[in-house]
């Protein structure tokens, strides 16, 4: 599952650098391209820290992180489509896929918890 999610959370990822270009170049929207950019971004970031990670204790926390980028991405695409800077099939797209992530990363912590 590790790999999936780490395929997915990369392709979210530049798909997010996409849409934060698109807001801040043609919307001339800043804040809410760039807090996207961010969080969007971190998720597959953490992710591939976690891969890295030291031990299980490293592992869940990197992904604890990732869970969170995620939650926060979610908020994030929700103002902008409901903010209508971007078209609502575009929106529920990108939000359908960081729900497949989160849905994953839960999945994943889950496991790794009962493991301990």
């Amino acid at each position: 599952m590790a790999d999936i999610l780490q395929e997915k959370a990369y392709k979210f990822a530049l798909r997010v650098v996409k849409l934060s270009e698109y807001l801040h170049n043609e919307k001339h929207e800043y804040v809410l391209s760039r807090k996207i950019l961010d969080s969007g971004t971190n998720i597959a970031l953490f992710i591939e820290e976690g891969k890295q990670g030291e031990n299980r204790q490293d592992f869940i926390q990197k992904y604890s992180v990732a869970n969170k980028e995620a939650f926060k991405s979610n908020l994030l695409l929700r103002l902008i489509r409901d903010s209508k800077y971007i078209a609502e099939n575009h929106a529920e797209s990108l939000l359908f896929d960081c729900g497949e992530i989160q849905g994953l990363l839960i999945t994943s912590l889950r496991t790794a918890r009962k493991n301990e």
